[in-house]
Parts: structure tokens; C-alpha cells; sequence
């Protein structure tokens, strides 16, 4: 969703690191290209005008003229003032008794049924009991679309066809009393824009549920127009966070930033993809440092550790590096890697120059070679995948013939597959740079 914003800052930050001392004029130029980046990027005007104003105020002082390298430092300064406009990280309140109530709602479209289930997913796999409310019955399907979401994720889904959802959400409450459930989420009705019967029920379900969050979905794609919806639903309703969705979509982005600071309402979820663990917790260092190209090296870290089963992950790494790894392992690595989410979305955790030259790379280009490989290697018998010096020409032709390939693609496999346990081996022998062995001593 930043590239474009991420690109230009980039650029300007690049200027100003060549520089070996900035004047102010110098500082005044760059400001107005960020201020132009940031409105090209559809941020708030207003958040633009106070945003640059703070940085220029910490640029044109001692703080820059000082530093060892002014350039560096203006963007720490840039990158600081960023964090504080994306507001404070804001955990859900789960004080009190159980159990916890979550109210979600928004207008239709923006994605609030399905991250539902995705926020059923997150809590439950934090050791949660949770529970689902299908307080929708107005939207065609949105009753059974929960219901799926619910099987998917393993948690139980209550709807009474015969209950109006301020009923429902109060019988459903006493069922999960009874049933020991810590949380319930309730998913309410949505309008394609705000009106007073709306907000009504809403207040209703407020009144006879005491939800300790009511998380307002928006959809980040629609720019602006996101600042106002939440203007609107605080207005009527308690709202206590935000869950923004679509954070993966190629818009400007700017809404993003600008709501924590229009609204006054903290960012609590960011949804990164359609999938059901495509969700993350804010953190807004994070993201400042994703939009200036620093890249979320920690999100990678957690989205591996997420994805990876530790002790297989270790002992294949241990195969690796000593030159054992046949092709059962790596195909399972692939595989592992695809569970980390989409490229793109991995991608854009790199970062520096690193970042940017993965960004090069066509992601779809990356997925059909996947499953490319995943095809030639199941074509493949299991004595041929632990020993692929047995692949003579006339075993290459069963297995592409097999996998619906040409021999030329199996054969491009194998040379890769051996290049990989060359320098494997290459770097265990050597080390990197002088860095220790990573296996052995």
C-alpha cells in the first residue's frame, strides 16, 4: 500500500544523506517534497501541516547541526515524529469479567464478517475460548459466511433466526457465561452508509452486551472518505479501536495515517490479505519504519516463527548446512515458506536496497515457479527424491512427462537444487565473513 510513498521519501532521505552538512534551506527543500509526498499519499492535510511543522521544528535546531552525519539524523528525527502520529500501540482491554465482549462493526464492504473470524483466529490462538455472534441477519449470507469462518477457525457460531440481534447478543452472552467461553465476538449488522437505524440497533446491542471493545472495520482503500465513516460511528457508538483492512491493496495509503489522528481513536488490527491469519497487531514503529523503506525485520522474524516448526526447521538447517539436504527438504522449506503469506507482503519487510531489489520481483512469477517445483518433485519416486543422482535421462522424461513439464524445467531443478548444497557446503567450510560455522565449531 506505500510503495509509491515509501519510493518517494527514499529518494528525498538518499538527497539528504549525500549531503555532508545541511543548512536550512536545505532542511525547508526536503520538507516540501515530503509534505507533497505525503498529500500525493492522500494523508489529511491538517495531519500533513502539524507533521511537518514538528519535524522541521527538531531539523532546523542543534540537534541536526551536531550530528555526525545530518542527513541520518533528520530522518531519525522524520522517522520519531512518524511513530507519534501513528499513536501508541493499543492491546485489547480484556480487564474484568469474563466474558470479554468484542463488538464489530462498520459498513458493508469494508471486510468486518471475515475479520471477525480473523480476530476469532488471533484470540484463540493466544489461548482464548472463543465464541461468535451472527448478529447480521439483513445481509444476504452473512449468517452462513460466519458460520464457515467459525468451522474454519474451531470456534462455535450462535444465531437464533427468530431473535432480533439485541436478543441475540443477549442470549449469546449467557450462553457463553455457561459454556466458560473468555471471549465473544459479536458481528452486527452493516448499511452501505451511515443512518440513524443503524446506529439505534447498535446502542442496543451496546446497552445488553457491555462490550469491553467495539472495533470499527474501514476499509484503508477508500482514502479520506475511511476518516469520515469513523467520524461518523464514534459519534453514535463507544468506539474503542480501529481494525483497518485492505492494507495489502496498491491505494495511496495515506488514510492510514491519518485517522489515529483525526480521530483520536487507536489503531488496534491491521488486515494484510484475505486469508484467515492475514492479520496483525498494530504497532505503529513498525509501520513507520515499513513506509520510510527500514523494512519490519521483527515481522519477518514472527511471521517465520509463526510458520516454521522449530525443531524440523533446526534439523533441516543442521541437513543443510552440512550438505544432506535432498529434495524432500527443500521442498518442504518451500512449502513452509508459502505459509508465511504472500510475497509481497514478505517483501515489503525487507529492508533498505534489499527491500527495494525483492520488490523487482514479480510475485507471481515467484508462485508458478513453486508450483512448478512442487509438481516435478511429487512426480518423483521417494527413493529418487532422497537420492537424485539416480536421475538418469530416462527417469528426467517419466518425471516431466509426469508433471506436465518440459525436461528442460527438471533439469533446471536439479542444477539449482545442486548449487544450493554447493554453497551450502561452500559456506559451512568458510563461514561468512569471517563469522563462525553456524552448526559445529
Amino acid at each position: 500500500m506505500f510503495e509509491n510513498l515509501t519510493n518517494r521519501l527514499t529518494g528525498i532521505f538518499d538527497n539528504l544523506k549525500r549531503r555532508g552538512k545541511l543548512t536550512e534551506a536545505d532542511v525547508d527543500a526536503a520538507m516540501r517534497e515530503v509534505r507533497m509526498a505525503l498529500l500525493e499519499a492522500d494523508v489529511h492535510y491538517s495531519v500533513v501541516k502539524s507533521f511537518i511543522a514538528a519535524v522541521k521544528e527538531r531539523a532546523v535546531g542543534s540537534e541536526v547541526s551536531k550530528a555526525l552525519n545530518p542527513g541520518q539524523q533528520v530522518i531519525k528525527i522524520v522517522h520519531e515524529e512518524l511513530i507519534k502520529l501513528l499513536g501508541e500501540p493499543s492491546p485489547l482491554s480484556f480487564s474484568g469479567e469474563k466474558p470479554r465482549v468484542v463488538m464489530m462493526v462498520g459498513l458493508q464492504g469494508s471486510g468486518k464478517t471475515t475479520h471477525t473470524g480473523k480476530i476469532a483466529r488471533f484470540l484463540r490462538a493466544k489461548g482464548e475460548r472463543v465464541m461468535l455472534v451472527a448478529g447480521d441477519p439483513y445481509r444476504p449470507a452473512a449468517v452462513q459466511q460466519l458460520q464457515i469462518l467459525g468451522e474454519q477457525v474451531g470456534v462455535p457460531v450462535i444465531y437464533e433466526a427468530n431473535m432480533k440481534p439485541p436478543q441475540l447478543a443477549a442470549h449469546a452472552l449467557d450462553q457463553a457465561k455457561k459454556g466458560g467461553y473468555t471471549v465473544m465476538i459479536v458481528d452486527t449488522a452493516g448499511r452501505t452508509q451511515l443512518d440513524a437505524e443503524l446506529m439505534a440497533e447498535l446502542r442496543a446491542i451496546e446497552s445488553k452486551v457491555k462490550p469491553s471493545e467495539v472495533l470499527l472495520v474501514v476499509d484503508s482503500m477508500i482514502g479520506q472518505e475511511s476518516v469520515n465513516i469513523a467520524q461518523g460511528f464514534k459519534d453514535n457508538v463507544n468506539i474503542t479501536g480501529l481494525v483497518l483492512t485492505k492494507m495489502d491493496g496498491d491505494a495511496r495509503g495515506g488514510a492510514a495515517i491519518s485517522i489515529r489522528s483525526v480521530t483520536g481513536v487507536p489503531i488496534k488490527f491491521l488486515g494484510t490479505g484475505e486469508k484467515l491469519d492475514a492479520v496483525e497487531f498494530y504497532d505503529p514503529s513498525r509501520l513507520a519504519s515499513r513506509i520510510l523503506g527500514m523494512g519490519d525485520i521483527l515481522g519477518l522474524i514472527e511471521k517465520a516463527e509463526a510458520a516454521f516448526d522449530a525443531q524440523t526447521a533446526q534439523k533441516q538447517a543442521e541437513k543443510m548446512m552440512k550438505g544432506q539436504m535432498d529434495l524432500e527438504d527443500w521442498l518442504d522449506q518451500m512449502r513452509q515458506i508459502r505459509k508465511m503469506g504472500s510475497l509481497s507482503s514478505i517483501l515489503e519487510m525487507l529492508p533498505g536496497q534489499l527491500g527495494q531489489a525483492a520488490k523487482q520481483v514479480n510475485p507471481n512469477d515467484v508462485e508458478s515457479n513453486f508450483k512448478q517445483i512442487e509438481a516435478i518433485i511429487n512426480s518423483m519416486t521417494k527413493g529418487e527424491r532422497r537420492n537424485p543422482d539416480m536421475l538418469n535421462a530416462s527417469r528426467r522424461r517419466r518425471i516431466a512427462a509426469g508433471s506436465g513439464n518440459e525436461v528442460q524445467a527438471v533439469n533446471r531443478l536439479i542444477k539449482q537444487f545442486r548449487e544450493t548444497q554447493k554453497l551450502m557446503k561452500t559456506l559451512q567450510k568458510t563461514g561468512i565473513k569471517g563469522m563462525p560455522k553456524m552448526f559445529g565449531r
